[in-house]
């Protein structure tokens, strides 16, 4: 969806065995501003457990990438309304 000049929004939620996976993203051209998401990501795992170990891997952990990916936060979950929400005060 395109959201000014620059901006454009990329969002995607599933419920699959259920469990709810989501994915929200503000980009600026291939660059993304923010993106939260509740992938396995490798480094939001190790951010929340010290390390990777097998009773984490594939584990859904609620997070914020920012500055093109380089920055990586952990976050509560999020909905697409709490996004909308957080873009209004943070873009």
């Amino acid at each position: 969806e395109k959201l000014g000049d620059a901006w454009t929004d990329d969002h995607t939620e599933l419920l699959s065995d259920g469990l709810r996976k989501y994915r929200y993203y503000i980009l600026r051209g291939n660059w993304v501003e923010a993106g939260f998401d509740n992938a396995p990501d490798p480094r939001a795992i190790r951010l929340k457990y010290g390390q990777i170990g097998e009773e984490h891997v594939g584990e859904n952990i609620p997070h914020l990438h920012r500055e093109d990916k380089t920055q990586l936060y952990l976050t509560e979950e999020m909905t697409f309304a709490g996004f909308v929400d957080w873009l209004k005060i943070n873009l």
